[in-house]
């Protein structure tokens, strides 16, 4: 029989594996300059998002047992600078960040969930810390899948069950189920 820890390393890898794949989706439905997008200022074009959450994992997870989050190499406030990358620069830090946070979370065991780690010198068990990170990738997958409905208006393929598709998806799901 699976322990908790372990049924909970794998529900986490599972669904930020879910959240990263919802992002791409919502990239391949995007055209090259779609990732530069800004309505305003103080809004986050995707690129920034993809560099701000790039960032973040590769410091977070980098070393995640034994050194702070925050890493001293980061440079935080660039990755909400809009550097004009291309798709394929923007595709490749996107890959460089989730990397680094998937191959972390398949490194840990068991008996590192209780552990104490920190991040900007605050204490937090593994657990916290994953789920701190749980809370804070899907925020900004969302703004991102957000900010492709806007783009896309009438051609937006949904990600989800569609509006009005719901009956007939439970039924669909009923259906697969019973068989």
């Amino acid at each position: 029989m699976n322990s908790l820890g372990k049924i909970f390393l794998a529900s986490v890898i599972s669904r930020v594996i879910y959240y990263k794949e919802l992002a791409e989706k919502t990239f391949s439905q995007l055209e090259d300059q779609d990732f530069h997008y800004q309505p305003n200022n103080q809004s986050n074009s995707i690129a920034i998002i993809i560099q701000h959450m790039s960032g973040n994992m590769q410091s977070r997870w980098t070393n995640f047992l034994t050194e702070d989050g925050e890493k001293s190499w980061r440079n935080r406030d660039r990755e909400f600078n809009n550097r004009k990358l291309t798709r394929l620069q923007l595709m490749e830090i996107w890959e460089k960040g989730w990397k680094c946070f998937i191959d972390a979370l398949l490194y840990l065991k068991e008996e590192d969930l209780l552990k104490t780690i920190h991040i900007r010198k605050e204490s937090l068990v593994v657990v916290d810390a994953i789920n701190r990170q749980l809370a804070h990738y899907p925020h900004h997958v969302g703004q991102i899948v957000y900010i492709g409905k806007m783009l896309r208006g009438d051609k937006w393929q949904s990600l989800s069950i569609a509006k009005g598709q719901s009956d007939d998806y439970n039924q669909m799901m009923s259906d697969k189920f019973n068989s």
